[in-house]
């Protein structure tokens, strides 16, 4: 008997795709074999990266009951954390919110994006942040996505701005204003790790200024960065924005240190 003619339509035609691009890949991975970016071990060919299955399950939304004001998690339950309760004064950001808690999965991601030149990963990282900003009903009213702004020369030695590359996937897929070049880092502060809360503030404080105050005039603007710890950067930088004319400031972070 003879054989069945194989179909020639449309969708055979995209199987056989699908197989050519699955060997594509099976032969890349043989050729540059991957590794999960947290737990080091090998990621299978078809695994999109840059984690593990076990690893990326392991990431933490920043979910459930959270601080109205910072967006701090509260496994207890309130309205407001212990330091937004205690502070005099209300703060230049109108509200806080993260994607993720900063974990030990997320900080070998986010460790790799910035300090070892993984600049692919500002795709992923920047979809999980518009998926958490979908459940996040309160930031819609900001329209104006701003970054944190690096100092021109530690951005030169980077090659990227990891904020600017994590706000602008947000924007193109959630149509927001980019505001680019708005505002600019003055000085190049030392890192803030292993800073006191107070120590931090004074290590950000005149560090920013805003450069195009027709941009930010008016606006309510959503601050975009990579980690919020203290919110020492993000409310120096809310601070500016407002007395440039800013209209109202919230800030949006990829991950929150409880």
């Amino acid at each position: 008997m003879p054989e069945a003619p194989v179909p020639s339509g449309p969708a055979n035609q995209v199987s056989m795709k699908a197989r050519l691009i699955n060997a594509g890949k099976y032969l890349l991975h043989a050729l540059l074999p991957r590794t999960c970016a947290h737990c080091a071990e090998d990621l299978h060919y078809l695994d999109p990266g840059p984690l593990c299955p076990d690893c990326r399950g392991g990431l933490e939304p920043a979910a459930g009951l959270l601080c109205l004001k910072c967006g701090l998690p509260l496994p207890d339950g309130g309205e407001l954390c212990f330091n937004c309760r205690k502070r005099k004064s209300a703060g230049a950001a109108a509200l806080v919110r993260s994607a993720f808690v900063f974990n030990p999965q997320l900080r070998s991601l986010i460790h790799a994006f910035k300090y070892r030149g993984r600049r692919g990963l500002s795709e992923p990282l920047g979809l999980e942040m518009v998926r958490a900003y979908d459940s996040r009903p309160e930031l819609r009213p900001y329209l104006f996505a701003l970054p944190v702004p690096l100092f021109a020369e530690k951005e030169r030695e980077r090659g990227f701005n990891q904020s600017a590359l994590l706000a602008g996937v947000l924007a193109r897929e959630r149509k927001l204003f980019l505001l680019e070049n708005a505002a600019e880092r003055t000085r190049d502060t030392p890192s803030q790790t292993g800073l006191s809360k107070e120590q931090r503030r004074g290590n950000i404080s005149g560090a920013f200024r805003v450069s195009r105050a027709e941009l930010v005039r008016g606006r309510r603007i959503l601050i975009v960065d990579d980690v919020a710890t203290t919110l020492a950067t993000a409310e120096e930088l809310a601070k500016v924005l407002l007395e440039a004319g800013a209209a109202a400031v919230a800030v949006f972070t990829l991950a929150r240190e409880p």
